[in-house]
């Protein structure tokens, strides 16, 4: 397993769960200083610095890119894969196929959370899986030939009516023909939605392919109530080998925040 600590380059967002905030060279040399193995970058597009600028300071810095997330899609420009309008949704494929080689170029995967969008009056819960489905066979058949693969991150009810238990999303990726596509365990999102955290990973080992390490608030592990050890045996059980990435906010302040993550993962995972 690797600590991964997350980096946001969008200041319009300043707020959200992410620890680091805005300067990319700064974000990156601070992870390796506090110990991390690799990075996780939110940027608003397929893109961070200038031109070679990201591979040059991960090299320097001997870290891995953790993974990149596609939310900016949603939040900034309105696009979901389960729109009802479907030019929207294939601006939303377009959007993520780009993010998608924007992480293959430095071996990382993209993932896809808010981007999934949500049923409504508009578009009942059969279309959107469908229209869910048909876009993760396309972007997970697309990571796999780029060498990376997909992650698809289930959400808890208060963000998307689609999936939000990590079986459910089994079962969803058990139903697709493309081998592409893994599953993001978000802790901060199994504590609403599971009844046992360990458990649910420990049966659905074979699609665990990215971990949000953030406690029960979504404040770095070890300022809530969610019990950690247990959930650290069943990664370990599971033979897990990704990331373990720190997707919390900022609190009290970035630097401690990235302290206490990495702290609370050498005591749970050394």
């Amino acid at each position: 397993m690797k600590p991964c600590l997350t980096l946001s380059l969008v200041p319009s967002l300043r707020g959200g769960p992410w620890v680091l905030w805005d300067d990319l060279a700064t974000g990156i040399r601070k992870t390796a200083e506090f110990g991390f193995s690799a990075i996780e970058l939110f940027t608003d597009g397929p893109s961070a610095g200038d031109p070679g600028e990201l591979k040059r300071l991960l090299q320097e810095n001997n870290l891995q890119l953790g993974a990149v997330g596609t939310g900016a899609g949603k939040v900034i420009k309105g696009l979901t894969l389960t729109d009802p309008d479907p030019s929207i949704r294939q601006d939303a494929r377009t959007f993520v196929g780009e993010m998608i080689e924007f992480g293959a170029e430095h071996g990382a995967p993209a993932i896809i959370g808010s981007m999934q969008g949500s049923s409504n009056e508009t578009a009942n819960r059969e279309e959107c899986l469908k229209w869910l489905g048909d876009a993760l066979e396309e972007l997970g058949e697309k990571s796999k030939n780029a060498g990376t693969f997909l992650i698809y991150e289930p959400l808890n009810r208060y963000e998307t009516n689609l999936f939000n238990r990590f079986g459910d999303g089994c079962e969803f990726l058990d139903g697709l023909q493309t081998t592409g596509v893994s599953l993001l365990a978000d802790l901060f999102h199994m504590n609403i939605e599971e009844q046992n955290i360990a458990q649910s990973l420990v049966d659905g080992a074979k699609h665990v392919g990215h971990v949000h390490f953030a406690d029960s608030n979504r404040r770095p592990v070890g300022y809530g109530h969610t019990e950690i050890e247990p959930i650290a045996r069943a990664l370990t059980d599971i033979e897990y080998e990704g990331c373990v990435s720190a997707e919390a906010f900022d609190w009290p302040d970035p630097d401690t925040a990235a302290r206490q993550t990495i702290d609370s993962y050498h005591k749970y995972f050394s």
